[in-house]
């Protein structure tokens, strides 16, 4: 008897997932498209709480095809990701959380887009519940995207839809040396890798559920672990991208959202010893990877924090932290007749400090919030020199032939 292939494995790593994961396959066995065409691959990692055997349970009801493997605590979620990843047999792989529930009609859209499109990675829209999940990738339907035009940069979770030969085609797999961010340097590699991204917004595929019990695996570990994970992320991106602005685009993630919350407000209540490793850990990735043009594609009070950090400067980061938190509000300075404006934060045009003016610039996106700013002055006026003189040098060339 001929086996059709699955189009879609769902892939399961549970450790200690009693009793979110009861929701977790209730939503798997709801999907609406039909049992023949999905597999489930769910890794036991270790549990003491009885998730193991809910998992056999499933497995001997379920009306899809079911794998159950049991093994001993891997520390981390890669492991068991890889291990389902190894046994996946579908056109398609989604990694669904065991705490975490899908959308009924989530595989059967995903589906259908990436074959529709012919794109290598489906991101469909994520809500969370008692918990945050990033927003900014969802505010249209994408059939077909990269990680250049859109903000899919900023979610780098694993729950996404991905077509296996890509995977298989680049032996891709999760990282287990990483301890945090490993997804995010998997999801990264694919995004870079694909032959087109699509993303589904205007249906909730997928709802992140904030355990009650705190112990969701992306708020353990300690901040070394996300320097690791910030420095690998950089270094894929800068193996995978040439210097030149398509790299200055991507190094936005991992400076905004894994390096510089630990120059946040965490940092004043760290200890000088701390303080002073995450300065010492942070120094080698400022040097190789932060630089003007990132720098200027950033917020002022996000520039200025990570200007302090590359200058080493943590005294002056610690008033700038002060600053925020005790809610004041910069200054807003209008200069060349509205076309520029600064946000005066803290040691602006104090020379003692020397932080050039350029770092408390703000770019049009975030002046244009503020009345009186006149957006596009001086580049405007330059674009147009430069194309006059252009024209001037075409026609007196023109004129030089004849």
């Amino acid at each position: 008897m001929t086996v059709t292939q699955p189009d879609v494995s769902v892939i399961i790593g549970a450790y200690e997932a009693m009793p979110y994961l009861v929701e977790c396959l209730a939503s798997v066995e709801a999907q609406t498209m039909d049992a023949t065409r999905i597999e489930v691959i769910a890794v036991d990692d270790g549990s003491t709480d009885g998730t193991g055997e809910y998992l056999e349970e499933f497995a001997a009801r379920a009306p899809m095809q079911v794998t159950v493997i049991r093994q001993e605590n891997s520390g981390g979620p890669s492991g068991p990701r890889n291990v389902g990843l190894g046994k996946a047999s579908g056109r398609y792989v989604f990694f669904l959380d065991a705490d975490d529930r899908l959308g009924a009609e989530a595989l059967e859209r995903m589906v259908a887009m990436a074959d529709r499109n012919g794109t290598d990675v489906v991101l469909g829209r994520v809500e969370g519940i008692n918990r945050n999940p990033p927003k900014s990738m969802w505010g249209r339907t994408l059939d077909r995207t990269d990680v250049w035009s859109s903000n899919i940069k900023f979610t780098l979770s694993a729950q996404k839809l991905f077509r296996r030969a890509l995977l298989d085609r680049h032996g891709m797999r999760f990282d287990e040396s990483l301890w945090t961010g490993e997804d995010a340097l998997f999801t990264m590699e694919a995004y870079l890798r694909a032959d087109g991204v699509s993303v589904l917004a205007d249906y909730t595929c997928y709802y992140l559920v904030g355990r009650e019990d705190g112990k969701h695996v992306t708020k353990s570990g300690g901040y070394a672990l996300r320097f690791d994970s910030a420095r690998a992320l950089m270094d894929l991106i800068a193996r995978m991208c040439p210097p030149g602005p398509k790299r200055d685009v991507l190094m936005v993630r991992p400076f905004t959202v894994t390096l510089l919350p630990q120059f946040g407000p965490k940092f004043l209540k760290d200890s000088k010893e701390v303080r002073r490793h995450k300065f010492e850990l942070a120094a080698p990735l400022m040097a190789a990877y932060w630089n003007e043009d990132v720098a200027r594609r950033v917020k002022v009070e996000q520039r200025l924090r990570l200007h302090l950090v590359a200058r080493q400067q943590p005294e002056l980061l610690l008033e700038v932290l002060k600053f925020a938190k005790a809610k004041k509000q910069p200054t807003a300075l209008l200069e060349k007749k509205g076309r520029r404006l600064y946000l005066a934060y803290p040691y602006f045009r104090d020379a003692k400090a020397g932080v050039p003016d350029s770092v408390y610039l703000a770019e049009p996106r975030e002046a244009r919030a503020f009345p009186g700013y006149r957006e596009g002055g001086i580049d405007t006026f330059m674009r147009r020199a430069l194309g006059k003189a252009r024209r001037l040098l075409r026609s007196t060339g023109r004129t030089a032939t004849a």
